[in-house]
């Protein structure tokens, strides 16, 4: 009996290890999203390249640097990184968002309860509530010119003001 329990777990362990190696494999960056609790629309449409690796850490690549309006405007890099988990995407490089006349590194983003409807962006030393509704489709970005964003980021580590 204890033999048989040994080899059901071993079997468990084993599907579980499959079932978390290949959940990036071959799924789009707005699927992955999803599995892990989160919006699609985190992501602006023209995701064209995107990679996730065993530990969460994901890589997405955009043609252009893009700005997409939601209850603020997003600033999206051509390159964003960050650390993907159920309910959370931390360490986030390429995105900033804007408050008043001001953009801000967004530093991570949380879903803590999916029931509440309601979704969290740390950005800067300040965490943000939106209605998770608001994501729910990726968004129209439009192509930004590079020389903005370098301005951008040149006023001071992603905090500056932004040309219009």
């Amino acid at each position: 009996m204890m033999a048989r329990r040994s080899e059901f777990l071993v079997l468990v362990a084993i599907v579980l290890i499959l079932i978390h190696s290949s959940a990036g494999a071959g799924m789009s960056a707005y699927e992955v999203l999803r599995v892990n609790g989160l919006p699609s629309g985190l992501l602006p449409k023209g995701v064209r390249e995107f990679s996730i690796g065993d530990d969460g850490s994901f890589e997405a690549h955009l043609d252009h640097p893009c700005l997409a309006k939601f209850e603020n405007h997003v600033l999206y890099q051509t390159n964003i990184s960050g650390s993907i988990s159920f309910g959370r995407i931390s360490s986030i490089s390429g995105v900033s968002a804007q408050e008043l006349f001001l953009w801000f590194p967004v530093k991570a983003i949380v879903v803590d309860d999916p029931l509440s409807g309601v979704i969290f962006f740390d950005v800067g030393d300040v965490r943000k509530q939106f209605p998770i509704s608001t994501f729910d489709t990726p968004p129209d970005c439009a192509p930004t010119d590079e020389e903005d964003v370098l301005a951008l980021h040149r006023a001071g580590g992603g905090v500056g003001v932004w040309r219009s």
